[in-house]
């Protein structure tokens, strides 16, 4: 595999990571409601927001519970474990 491919598949992960964890900070933060006009914020929901509102679209809650975060990060691990092949490191 060239290192080329290498940087990118690494590249990727982290940016697929840094998303994650993301969308986990705002699941928490969701729990006790914090300003939404502070922009740490306003950030962490522009980031996720992309991922999260078309899930919300397919996803009803369950028992008021929005449980879209979850499928994302299920979804981006997916994401992620295929990365590699899909570039020709496998």
């Amino acid at each position: 595999m060239e290192q080329s491919n290498v940087e990118i598949i690494n590249l990727i992960n982290i940016i697929l990571t840094i998303i994650t964890y993301t969308i986990v900070v705002r699941a928490l933060l969701s729990w006790i409601n914090p300003n939404p006009n502070n922009p740490i914020v306003r950030l962490i929901v522009r980031v996720t927001e992309p991922i999260l509102r078309p899930l919300r679209r397919v996803i009803p809650p369950i028992a008021g519970m929005d449980l879209t975060p979850v499928v994302a990060i299920v979804l981006l691990q997916l994401v992620q474990s295929q990365v590699p092949r899909l570039l020709g490191a496998y």
